[in-house]
């Protein structure tokens, strides 16, 4: 039996000279985002070679300009910019965060007779009456410009009872403060954006894509952009979704078969897994212009790349980038001190406790009130090490604790014939109960371990033998 609070085990004891320690694969597996204290040697490393490989990127003929951010939480880890606002002309002036792109993360091959169309969303229903479909709904994963386009007519006409561009607009790039993000491409928008070029070096053209504008007529800057991926990762100060909302958003729904382009497919995202993490993406491309948009929901990351040209066919430069910042943020998160918070007034909680008279546990407080528990007795394993048999526990809200690991540990601590979960132990809540009228909480559960009415006792007891 050890002190992280696993009740079902019992350790068989052995002479110290025979004690065996494996420590393996080391916890936890995805380390929580915690709030990180710049500069970070490892983070710093992985972000020039980030910067190295953007800006080598680049082709004065097929690509001249590209901007990156990188976001961590509420704020930008990074950002970079690379190229000219047109790569033909030596005196035009540097990109910067505040260059204006076409935003073209829903777009994939409109072609030029597609835009000749001048329907509208009843005329776009009519003509589909009649059409087949491809494959029934639910059935397999399938990308369709159209089908991007007609939801967001619907949506907003029949639901919103306004257009589309107005609606987002007033639901989206107002309240985020996205003052560069719009559809309407003035010739003051227009004096802003990079110039975007086909492969051949030659200027595309900055044509209205009509009913099709949902799927791609919008233009922002990487700044605009920082701010709607951070609302996507829950960070925003001013939340446009609820947090249920976006975690429905961010969750893979289907899984596609082998020869779709992506693993899994959301709403509206592509995802595929890279590191065991999930990377939730949207890319698209437009003439002359590239932009893809991910996020690692479980480190707190996203990426914005946008680009000026045609984006290189040989390499993923998505995925380049998570292969360095994943391993990083893993890195910096496991080495970053853990915050212990202390409870108002740990005088409620401290005292002996025990579990059916089988295991027995004494919780203690620090000179901070953070609070600790120890089992001790005859089903105390001595030998298994001291920073594994003493938790620390957080305060969370009136009488819930959470188990904090300080440091990186083993997933399973191996004693002998024995293996131990550590990694099961890790954020479990200990719930204490309404404080008697001594002011002092009789007991608690520990309902993630199957643990319930562990009591408190007067007094440490002895044991015999």
């Amino acid at each position: 039996m050890t002190g992280c609070f696993i009740w079902q085990y019992r350790l068989p004891k052995a002479k110290p000279g025979k004690l065996k320690s494996k420590l393996k694969k080391m916890c936890p597996r995805f380390p929580e985002p915690v709030p990180l204290e710049h500069p970070i040697p490892v983070l710093m490393e992985a972000l020039d070679k980030v910067d190295a490989l953007l800006r080598t990127s680049t082709d004065a003929t097929k690509l001249p300009a590209i901007s990156a951010i990188v976001i961590f939480n509420d704020s930008v880890l990074w950002n970079g910019n690379f190229g000219r606002r047109n790569g033909s002309d030596p005196t035009s002036p540097p990109i910067n965060e505040y260059t204006i792109y076409r935003w073209v993360i829903m777009a994939l091959r409109l072609w030029a007779t597609t835009l000749l169309w001048k329907g509208n969303t009843q005329a776009a229903v009519d003509l589909l009456q009649d059409d087949v479909l491809v494959a029934d709904p639910g059935t397999k994963c399938h990308y369709s410009n159209l089908a991007f386009s007609l939801l967001a007519h619907v949506m907003a006409e029949k639901v919103a009872g306004m257009d589309y561009q107005q609606w987002v607009s007033e639901n989206i790039l107002q309240p985020l403060g996205m003052e560069d993000t719009g559809f309407e491409i003035t010739s003051q928008i227009e004096k802003r954006m990079a110039i975007g070029v086909y492969s051949s070096g030659h200027p595309a053209p900055l044509y209205d894509l009509g009913w099709y504008r949902p799927s791609g007529q919008m233009y922002s800057t990487p700044a605009d952009m920082a701010k709607l991926v951070m609302m996507l990762l829950g960070a925003y100060y001013h939340p446009v979704l609820q947090p249920d909302t976006l975690k429905t958003m961010l969750t893979p729904l289907f899984r596609c078969e082998n020869s779709y382009f992506v693993e899994q497919t959301g709403t509206p995202w592509e995802v595929n897994e890279q590191l065991g993490y999930d990377i939730i993406r949207k890319d698209g491309d437009l003439d002359g212009y590239s932009a893809s948009v991910s996020l690692v929901p479980r480190l707190k990351l996203g990426l914005v790349t946008l680009m000026a040209g045609t984006k290189p066919e040989d390499e993923d430069l998505v995925v380049k980038v998570y292969s360095s910042l994943i391993p990083a943020m893993e890195s910096a998160f496991r080495d970053a001190p853990r915050v212990l918070i202390p409870t108002p007034d740990p005088v409620p909680y401290i005292g002996y406790f025990t579990y059916s008279n089988i295991t027995f546990y004494e919780i203690n407080a620090d000179a901070d009130g953070v609070l600790s528990l120890e089992q001790f007795g005859p089903q105390a394993d001595t030998m298994v090490p001291m920073k594994y048999r003493i938790l620390k526990l957080s305060y969370l809200q009136d009488r819930v604790f959470r188990v904090v690991f300080e440091k990186e540990y083993p997933c399973q601590l191996k004693v002998n014939a024995a293996s131990v979960s550590l990694e099961s132990q890790d954020g479990q809540l200990f719930n204490f109960y309404i404080f008697n009228k001594k002011g002092l909480s009789p007991g608690f559960d520990v309902p993630g371990l199957n643990t319930y009415k562990v009591t408190r006792i007067i007094r440490k007891p002895i044991f015999s033998g």
